[in-house]
């Protein structure tokens, strides 16, 4: 007979979890990449030791307010053996987002060689019986990480779009700041323009994709935390942001809009985000070469840049001024109502008749209804002291009339 192993407990992460955390080395860990992620893991654990109470006070803030991550850690005899990340995609949280699930290996060396792919699976399961407001689940893997693919696979994760990461080098950067764009009515955003950066959002990917991140008007404001976190970022991490749409005047609608995070020191690449009305795609060479012009004063730096795949003319843009590509992720999605027999294996070919036709069998003995006439009951009614008489006797012949006819 068999012992059953040491049961897994998934709970939130308490302050006192921090200093375990503290200890993992960046080498142990499987956070579903390569020793970048796992480096960039043992970051965001000293980030926490060091912001934990601010970030525990802005949690419990209410309001439309920029929502900090939520941890779930996974401990078996006192021991911790992973964690997952997971934060609100949008502001009516309808989708949630997997930042990140890290189990660490040797805290499981007397597991099974598919450790990781058990815990993984309990903690995403947890968050999905945990998160009660989350309809939808979305992440984005990289491609050659075959684990964390594999993982979510098995757990009910479904492609959604193709992700390519570009590279301007600061010599393409200079090319395209020798022309002046042609961008006529080229708007700085505001919370006034909400509505406009909503339409343009809706167009511009396909229904699935739109289901998923179920984006609203109140997603495209600023709210004061934001702005005061925009500002933090100037003056500490020397990032400075500038935004700004295209606006068509015939149609009053944004047909283009870009948002350029520039690095002023130098220490870091910038980073550009594009959205283009699918009929108006002319417009991704001429939005480059203003963002281009924009960066020409500050310190020569790469510059990072996001494509999905159902929009080829994006892709095309970049390939023509010379970016390379960097890497290549999936963005994948899960509705939160898979969750019911997903890991089920249930085999047709050992199903009864009976068990599929359950539902049509009675569920007890019929019963008449109230118009249901028997021939005795007829004959109460109608007066007549012969049950098996076919005519009533008060009732006139008429066969005889009907016959002199």
């Amino acid at each position: 007979m068999t012992t059953p192993g040491p049961t897994l407990t998934v709970r939130p992460l308490q302050y006192r979890d921090l200093d375990d955390l503290k200890q993992w080395q960046s080498e142990d860990l499987e956070a579903g990449g390569d020793q970048s992620a796992a480096e960039a893991t043992v970051s965001w654990i000293d980030h926490q030791r060091r912001w934990y109470g601010p970030l525990k006070v802005l949690s419990w803030l209410p309001g439309p307010m920029p929502q900090s991550p939520t941890t779930f850690v996974a401990e078996r005899n006192k021991t911790l053996v992973g964690f997952i990340q997971v934060s609100p995609f949008n502001r009516t949280r309808s989708t949630w987002r997997v930042e990140q699930v890290v189990i660490n290996r040797p805290n499981l060396a007397n597991a099974a060689a598919a450790a990781y792919m058990d815990v993984g699976s309990r903690l995403l399961r947890h968050c999905f019986e945990v998160v009660w407001e989350a309809r939808t689940w979305m992440l984005e893997v990289d491609v050659s990480h075959k684990s964390a693919m594999a993982l979510y696979r098995f757990n009910g994760f479904q492609p959604l779009a193709q992700t390519t990461y570009w590279a301007l080098q600061p010599e393409q950067i200079a090319v395209l700041a020798q022309r002046e764009p042609d961008l006529p009515n080229l708007l700085p955003i505001s919370n006034a323009d909400a509505q406009l950066l909503y339409q343009l959002d809706t167009a511009s990917m396909p229904p699935l994709v739109r289901q998923v991140f179920d984006h609203q008007i109140q997603d495209f404001r600023t709210n004061l935390l934001t702005g005061a976190s925009v500002t933090t970022d100037r003056l500490v991490n020397q990032v400075e942001t500038i935004s700004a749409y295209v606006f068509e005047q015939q149609r009053k609608a944004a047909i283009g809009q870009f948002k350029l995070a520039i690095s002023r020191d130098g220490k870091q690449p910038h980073e550009a985000g594009l959205t283009v009305h699918p009929a108006y795609t002319w417009l991704y060479p001429e939005l480059m070469t203003q963002m281009a012009k924009i960066l020409q004063p500050f310190p020569p730096q790469s510059l990072r840049l996001t494509s999905l795949d159902y929009q080829p003319e994006r892709e095309a843009c970049f390939t023509h001024i010379e970016a390379a590509p960097e890497a290549h992720t999936l963005l994948m999605s899960r509705s939160v109502w898979h969750k019911v027999r997903e890991a089920r294996h249930l085999s047709l070919e050992g199903l009864q008749l009976s068990d599929v036709f359950t539902g049509l069998q009675p569920a007890g003995k019929p019963i008449p209804g109230r118009m249901t006439w028997s021939a005795e009951h007829w004959q109460t009614l109608m007066g007549s002291s012969k049950p098996d008489s076919t005519q009533p006797e008060n009732l006139p012949d008429t066969s005889a009339s009907q016959g002199d006819r």
